[in-house]
Order: structure tokens, then C-alpha cells, then sequence
């Protein structure tokens, strides 16, 4: 039945000891004795007699709570006690305070409740892709894509000082890209620019987290990808294309500039050297000839029908000397005589061959002017 339903001897009874009629609240104090009997009972503190039972019965309380205690306080130490990893650091925040010293790695303790440690990873190198369309300085609109790597330098700033860590690297990446993008030329960025971009992007993009102090160490900024946007990839394919023929065209000009410019100016070094043998040759032959004349007026001087027969000779000589036909003039009358004509020949070409040696012709006509007169003149002499 039910506890304040009556019962069939007339008495109403509720589990907290309450008889008869009487339905008021229930008595705390002899619940808590209650309590307190069973627990002796189990913990073999009861007795029949209700001095000692209470004698017993604060014994075991003291020693209950003085066990509780000892095992609130072994938990309390036990929940503070932690390990920090080789590649962590913690900050402590004290009642929400952060404090400046942080925590190396190994087991550390800290009163739970009071103190709250964070553990950051100072070693892992993170990285965070970004890709954006902007303008350059000649108005051009370029699509570059790029991963930055960084990792975090100091745990305080990087937890405190920042709301949104990596919202602050975004904001601060595309601010620093634009930044580099937009100073330089579509062409600068796409070819030869394109290997310094990087680290143009990463010297500025780090100057930003330092003053906004974010405690991250940016490690490198990969390129990925710069180039025009997907919707005119062709028509600058195409002008690509143009400007390394332009170049190659260019190179193939030069090539043959620097293969003609040596052959042309050897045939024009060749020329002068020529023109200047000529000239000292002429100048040498009328050197010659000059000096020969006043040799000869000084001979003529001396024997002016001599000189002249033998001038008279040697004119006959060089004029007949270049004809076919050979006149001979033997004295006496049917003389047959053999005519080497071929040795004649050949005798003529080695004189014109040596006509252009001064001092050899010179020589020659000093040598053999008495050989050269004929019989008749050296009869008039005698």
C-alpha cells in the first residue's frame, strides 16, 4: 500500500517515521539517523546500547571524511598533472590571466581549476593555399594561386594577441599580394618576375604579421600558378607565341650580323692590305726607275751613242719581244738557222713575270746591257 494510506491496524506510518494523522513534512533529523545507523551497521560500528552506538558512530564519521579528503585531494593532484610533447609549449592562463613563462616540454602540474594550460606546436610547419584574380600596374588582370608555410614562433601573441590566426594570414596574404601584383608589369609577373614574386610575397606578408603580432614565422611562399585568367588563356597563348618568335627571328638576325660583320670586315682589311702592297709596289717601281734614269744620264753622259743604241735596243726588245713573228737577220745570205720558238716563248712570260721586281729588272738590264747589243753596235763602238 501506499505510505499514507491507512493500514489494517488502524496506525498511519510514512517511511520517514511520522504515525497517526499527522501528514506534515518529514523529519530530516531522523532520516539523517537513520542514515548514520545503517552505515554503522555496514562498517561494524552499530551496538545495542545507545550510548555507545553513538560513541561509534562519530569514530567512523571522522575517519569517513578524513578518507574522502585524503581521496578528494590524491584526485585534485592527479587531474593537474600533464605532459608536454617535444614539439609543444604550453601557455598557463591563471583565473583566465595568461602568464609570460611558458611550459617546456616534460610532465608539469598545475592546480586544476585555478590554472588552464593550452598547448601550441611550435615545430609543425602549416600551410595555407590562397588564390586570387588582381590587376597589375599596366592594367592587366593576372590569376595567381600560391601556398604559404609557416609555423608558430611564439605561442603568447599567437594565442592572445589575434582573435582568428589563420583569418589574420589570409587577410594579410592577400594584402601582401595585391600589393607586389599590382606594382609590377602582367609580363614582369608571368616571365622573368615570376621566380622573385615569392619572396617579394613572403618579405612583406611577414612584416605584416609582425606588426599586427601574431607570433608566426612564415618558412616560404610557393608559386603555384600565375598566368591570365582561364577566359582569355588562348588569345595570350597566342601572344605568347608571337614574342618567342619575335625573340627567335631576333637571335637568328644577330646570329648572321655576327657570322657576315667578321667575313666583311676581313674582305675590307684584305682590300687595304692590298691597296697598300700596290702602293709601295709602285712606289718602289718608280723608285727604280728613277734611279735607273740618273744612272743611265750619267752612262749617256759618258757615251751618248753607246747609251742611245743600247735604249734603241732595249725598246726594239720589250716591243718585239711580245710578237709571234721573229725577224732574223743573218748576214751572208741562205743561212737556215732553228728557232727554238717554244723556248722563246717562255722566256717572254718569265721576263713579264719578272718585270715587277724592280731591283732584279734592274739587275738584269745592268748585267747583260753588253750581251743585249747587238754585234753591229759593238762594232760602231769599236
Amino acid at each position: 500500500m501506499a505510505w499514507n494510506q491507512s493500514g489494517g491496524n488502524g496506525s498511519d506510518k510514512d517511511p520517514w517515521g511520522n504515525r497517526g494523522g499527522d501528514q506534515g513534512p518529514p523529519d530530516l533529523d531522523e532520516a539523517f539517523r537513520q542514515m548514520q545507523s545503517k552505515l554503522s551497521n555496514i562498517f561494524g560500528g552499530g551496538g545495542s546500547g545507545g550510548s555507545s552506538g553513538s560513541s561509534g558512530g562519530g569514530k567512523l564519521n571522522s575517519r569517513v571524511i578524513g578518507f574522502g579528503l585524503v581521496a578528494l585531494v590524491f584526485l585534485y593532484g592527479a587531474w593537474g598533472v600533464y605532459q608536454i610533447d617535444a614539439q609543444e609549449r604550453g601557455v598557463v592562463f591563471r583565473f583566465g590571466s595568461v602568464q609570460s613563462e611558458l611550459i617546456q616540454p616534460g610532465l608539469a602540474w598545475n592546480p586544476p581549476i585555478v590554472d588552464v594550460v593550452e598547448k601550441v606546436n611550435v615545430t609543425k610547419l602549416n600551410s595555407h593555399k590562397h588564390q586570387s584574380m588582381m590587376l597589375t600596374e599596366d592594367e592587366n588582370i593576372v590569376d595567381v594561386s600560391l601556398e604559404v608555410q609557416y609555423r608558430i614562433d611564439d605561442p603568447i601573441p599567437y594565442l592572445v594577441k589575434i582573435r582568428d590566426p589563420e583569418i589574420s594570414l589570409q587577410h594579410a596574404t592577400e594584402s601582401a599580394l595585391r600589393h607586389v601584383v599590382g606594382s609590377s608589369t602582367m609580363d614582369a609577373v608571368i616571365t622573368e618576375g615570376r621566380a622573385t614574386l615569392g619572396d617579394d610575397v613572403q618579405t612583406r606578408l611577414q612584416s605584416y604579421l609582425d606588426r599586427y603580432e601574431t607570433g608566426v614565422r612564415v618558412s616560404t611562399v610557393n608559386i603555384d600558378r600565375v598566368g591570365p585568367p582561364p577566359q582569355v588563356q588562348e588569345a595570350f597563348a597566342d601572344v605568347q607565341r608571337a614574342k618567342e618568335d619575335e625573340v627567335r627571328y631576333t637571335n637568328e638576325a644577330n646570329a648572321y650580323a655576327e657570322q657576315i660583320i667578321p667575313v666583311a670586315r676581313g674582305n675590307a682589311q684584305k682590300a687595304i692590305e692590298g691597296a697598300n702592297a700596290y702602293r709601295d709596289q709602285v712606289v718602289a717601281r718608280s723608285t727604280g726607275e728613277a734611279q735607273r734614269f740618273t744612272k743611265l744620264e750619267a752612262e749617256y753622259q759618258l757615251a751618248k751613242g753607246v747609251t742611245r743604241d743600247r735604249l734603241y735596243i732595249e725598246a726594239m726588245e720589250s716591243v718585239l719581244g711580245n710578237s709571234s713573228k721573229i725577224m732574223v737577220d743573218v748576214a751572208g745570205g741562205n743561212n737556215m738557222l732553228y728557232l727554238p720558238l717554244d723556248q722563246i716563248r717562255r722566256n717572254a712570260i718569265q721576263n713579264e713575270e719578272t718585270a715587277f721586281d724592280p731591283e732584279a729588272n734592274s739587275s738584269q738590264n745592268m748585267i747583260g746591257d753588253s750581251d743585249r747589243m747587238s754585234p753591229r753596235t759593238r762594232r760602231g763602238n769599236r
